[in-house]
Parts: C-alpha cells; sequence; structure tokens
C-alpha cells in the first residue's frame, strides 16, 4: 500500500497533466504485477468493491471516536476519507504488538476486501487501518469506496500507460473492455511476453471520435456537414456475436438503464449516436419527437429499469455515425462514405428505437448561423461542423469536427449556500446553492454550481461565506442573501423534484454581481418563461 499512497498523494498535489502522466508511468514501471493491474483499475474506475459504503465507513469510525468531534473534524477537512484517515487511533501497545509485521500489498488488500460480506467489513476493514500510516489509510479508504479523486480520468490513466511502454493509447482502448482487471494479458503484450489481447467476438468499446469547440469565425459548408447537436447523451451501440452493449462517451456500459434499446439492436456492427427520450414533436420541421434532457435524466444510472418508466421515458437512439458493418471496419472511409453506408444501414433497424439525424441544408455559413440563432429547442444544444473527408478517428483532432453550442441563458440568482469543494478545493467553500424569488417574496433554490469562475474569484466568494454565515447544516453554511451571482446555463426545464419546479441545465457561475441588490436578482416566474 505504501507505493500506491504516494502515488495518489502526488497525484493530489500535481497539476499538470505531463506531470501526472510521468508520476503514474513511474509507478507502473516500479510496481510488479498484479498490484499495478489494480492500481490502473482504480484509476480508470474499473475497480468495484461493493460491500465497502460510506455509511459502513462512518459507523466505523464512529465506533472508536467521539460522534461529535468526528462531524466536526468532517465539517473542517471536507473530505470523509481524509478526516477517518487523520483522526483514526494509533492501536495500543498490546494491539500493535499483534499486527502482523509485514507491508500490505494492493493487490492483497483488494482480495481481501472483494472477498467480504457485509456484516464482516466493518471488522476487516478496521484491522487493516490499525496496520496502515495516516496516508496509507487515506488510499485504502479511497481505493474501498471508488472515489479517488485524484484528477485523473480513465483517458488520462490509459494515455500513461500506454506512453509509459510506448503503445498507441486508441490500440489499448480497443481491447480494454475486453479484459479484467489486473490486466495481465495487458502488460504482457506492452512489455513484449505476449501478443497483443483481440477484443474479437467481444462487443468493446471504441474511443469516440470528439469536436473542438468553434471559436469565433466561420467554416465553408462545402468542406463541412452541419447536423444538429442534440441535447441527450452520446453513446455507442455494440452487437458482436448476439451480444448487444450500449457505452457512454467515458465507456461505461450503461446496457442495464436502456434494455429496450439494446434488444432492439440486434445487427452486427458498431454505431455512434444520441441518447434521447420520446416526447411530443414541436412542430418545426426537424427530428423533434425528442423530449428535453431532462426526462432522459430520469433514468440514468438505474441499474433496473421498471415497466412504469419504460412506458412513461421510452428511449430511442438519433444515430450520427457508423464504425463497422458487420465486421468491416468503416473508420477509415470519410464521413460522406460512412454517411453513405449509414444511410444503407438504417432499414435493418427498428424505427421505433432509431432514426438518422438529419443534416442541416445551408447555403453558406451565415444562413446557417441565423438557422442556429433562431433555434432554442428542448432537445438542440447547438450545431456539430464535419469535414466531409475526415475519417472516424479518436479524440479530438483539430480542424475535422467542430461544435457550436447554442449561446447560454442567464439569470441573476441570490447565493443561499455554501459547501466546500473536494481534492485541491476542499479547503474553500467553492459549491454554491443560489435561488430566485418567487411571486410570494419567497427565495426558493434553482440549482447548484461549482463551475465556471476563477480560482481568484473562488478565494472571493470563500471570504463572503465565512464572513457572512448565518446557520450551519453540517457542511453546509447557510449565508446572509445579499450577494447575486449571475449563472449561465443551456436551458432550463419543469421538474416536480425541484421545490421551485424548475431545473436548469449545466449551470455555471458567469460573474459576481457585486453591484446588484439581491432585492433585484431575477423571479421565478421570469424564469419560468424560459422553460421549454
Amino acid at each position: 500500500m505504501r507505493a500506491f499512497a504516494d502515488l495518489l498523494d502526488s497525484l493530489i498535489y500535481t497539476r499538470g497533466r505531463n506531470a501526472k502522466l510521468k508520476l503514474i508511468g513511474d509507478y507502473l514501471r516500479a510496481t510488479p504485477d498484479p498490484d499495478r493491474g489494480w492500481a490502473v483499475a482504480a484509476l480508470t474506475g474499473d475497480l468495484d468493491l461493493p460491500a465497502v459504503k460510506p455509511a459502513t465507513i462512518r459507523a466505523m469510525v464512529e465506533a472508536r471516536v467521539d460522534p461529535v468531534l468526528f462531524a466536526m473534524s468532517r465539517d473542517f477537512v471536507g473530505d470523509t476519507a481524509e478526516t477517518v484517515a487523520l483522526i483514526w487511533p494509533e492501536p495500543d501497545a498490546a494491539h500493535a504488538a499483534a499486527l502482523p509485521g509485514d507491508d500490505l500489498t494492493l493487490a492483497a488488500v483488494v482480495d481481501r476486501l472483494a472477498s467480504l460480506s457485509k456484516s464482516d467489513t466493518p471488522a476487516v476493514l478496521s484491522r487493516l487501518l490499525d496496520r496502515l500510516e495516516a496516508d496509507e489509510r487515506f488510499a485504502l479508504l479511497k481505493l474501498a469506496t471508488g472515489a479517488l479523486r485524484v484528477g485523473v480520468s480513465a483517458r488520462l490513466a490509459k494515455t500513461a500507460l500506454a506512453e509509459t511502454f510506448g503503445v498507441d493509447v486508441d490500440a489499448v482502448e480497443e481491447v480494454w473492455h475486453g479484459l479484467a482487471p489486473p490486466y495481465a494479458p495487458l502488460f504482457d503484450w506492452v512489455e513484449g511476453r505476449g501478443a497483443q489481447p483481440t477484443a474479437a467476438d467481444v462487443p468493446t468499446f471504441r474511443s469516440f471520435m470528439l469536436a473542438h469547440p468553434l471559436e469565433d469565425g466561420s467554416v465553408d459548408l462545402a468542406d463541412y456537414a452541419a447536423e444538429w447537436k442534440w441535447d441527450g447523451i452520446r453513446v455507442q451501440l455494440v452487437h458482436v456475436a448476439g451480444e448487444t452493449r450500449l457505452y457512454s462517451r467515458a465507456g461505461d456500459d450503461i446496457t442495464a438503464s436502456f434494455p429496450e434499446v439494446a434488444a432492439a439492436f440486434r445487427t452486427p456492427g458498431v454505431l455512434d449516436g444520441e441518447l434521447l427520450v420520446k416526447g411530443e414533436a414541436q412542430g418545426t420541421g426537424r427530428d423533434d419527437a425528442t423530449a428535453s434532457f431532462n426526462a432522459l435524466q430520469q433514468r440514468l444510472g438505474r441499474k433496473q429499469v421498471s415497466a412504469r418508466m419504460l412506458a412513461d421515458y421510452p428511449a430511442f437512439v438519433r444515430l450520427y455515425d457508423i464504425l463497422f458493418d458487420g465486421a468491416e471496419d468503416l473508420r477509415a472511409l470519410t464521413w460522406t462514405e460512412r454517411r453513405a453506408r449509414l444511410e444503407a444501414f438504417m432499414p435493418r433497424l427498428p424505427a421505433e428505437h432509431f432514426d438518422l439525424s438529419s443534416v442541416i441544408e445551408a447555403k453558406d455559413f451565415d444562413e446557417l448561423a441565423e438557422i442556429r440563432a433562431g433555434t432554442r429547442d428542448a432537445s438542440i444544444e447547438g450545431v456539430m461542423l464535419k469535414r466531409r473527408d475526415s475519417a472516424y478517428i479518436a479524440g479530438r483532432r483539430a480542424g475535422l469536427w467542430y461544435k457550436w453550442k447554442r449561446d447560454p441563458l442567464t439569470a441573476d440568482c441570490v447565493m443561499m449556500y455554501a459547501q466546500r469543494g473536494n481534492g485541491r478545493r476542499s479547503s474553500w467553500y467553492s459549491d454554491y446553492t443560489f435561488g430566485c424569488w418567487s411571486a410570494e417574496g419567497e427565495l426558493l433554490p434553482v440549482g447548484k454550481a461549482y463551475q465556471g469562475i476563477t480560482d481568484q474569484e473562488i478565494a472571493e466568494l470563500d471570504r463572503f461565506v465565512r464572513n457572512h454565515t448565518v446557520k450551519r447544516f453540517g457542511p453546509v453554511r447557510e449565508v446572509e442573501k445579499t450577494l447575486v451571482l449571475e449563472i449561465a446555463f443551456d436551458s432550463i426545464h419543469a421538474s416536480k423534484r425541484h421545490k421551485s419546479g424548475v431545473a436548469m441545465r449545466f449551470p455555471r457561475i458567469h460573474r459576481i454581481r457585486a453591484d446588484k441588490p439581491a432585492a433585484e436578482a431575477d423571479t421565478l416566474p421570469a424564469l419560468l418563461k424560459l422553460v421549454t
């Protein structure tokens, strides 16, 4: 555990991408199998230890430490794993003498935690914590709960592995979902001891082709095709050897959340599209029978979907691209050629669950800009511009695809509550709940945001929170209702789950309105006029 704890500690305090890649690479070179395989699984989010729950950890530490002291410490530190690691009492001399003296390996810890029942977890986890130092306890708890939060994405971890051993990261992605931790065949391949693993007859994930934001500028529509950027989630459908899987953009298997879509895709191939929920047509002449993202959100993350959920929120996929037609790899073809193959593929799919995203017809970029400006549809996020001669290349490649998102909406809201952030922001109050005035003059929360502003602005807001706190609720502080924040958001929807009756899509702080009195902030009736 010592090497893994040192790795996490270094990653937390390292901000640069290249520096993080080097840290992970150095660890992978120096660490033997299977420890490094389990570390990669933890960094990529592929390690699942279901017996260890946050509630179990809280109950376990409260049996050793005064609960009030723990609650106060958790509020001050801002992270449960770090709090437990620091506050966990050292074993007395007799207890310490009875503990094994050998160093705990990462593989031994994973093997032990993976085989636990819920009833055995507190006792076993306590014994492990007794054997470790504070930073190792922190690493153990992060590993056990699966929430590392060290600024490393799954893609970055795979990139580090690929660069360390001199292989292509896309080749790693190609076989990733056909492997299981601790990835012995993968390390045999990258170190030259074995052949490259194959994904044959396994419905594996391929990395998506992504787009750069279109900054101030334009493109020639003779070279680029324009499509609507639909406001759902990007998915990849894979059918191989009689098995179908749906993957999110991050490579997560979401098949169980959308079983009707998986059941409907029975033709061998790999497709790229947008997962949406059916709604009533908006009457604009486009692919409009689509509900808002808020409707899709009701189904995201569910391991089991009830018949009522299937009926109330029927899902379908609006297709963008085709990667494989049967066993034939089409990714090297141009967008124009792939589009023709996708159109030819469509008759093999049931229309109830699949349709084709249409190409926007515009004679030039100025006309396209007018079409985009006139669109604020519940299910449209903007426009995609795809170079007609572009192959399907994983990742973001300059000049090939662009996303031109619609201009955000804004509202002036009053800060109501604040909470500490995580990771390097754990010492700052950087997560803010904000509200608008109801028709009766009551301030109701309409959203929460923790992004969109600089560290300097966070420091300014942190000072405001500390100097204007009126109440505390565990880690949450209620503040004086005097500061106005201008909030940018992509769309706003009616919501039965929120007291205000609305839910914002991608809220972020646009600027601090120190110049505006709280009484002049926006009202809920004004927000309701923006509901799509």
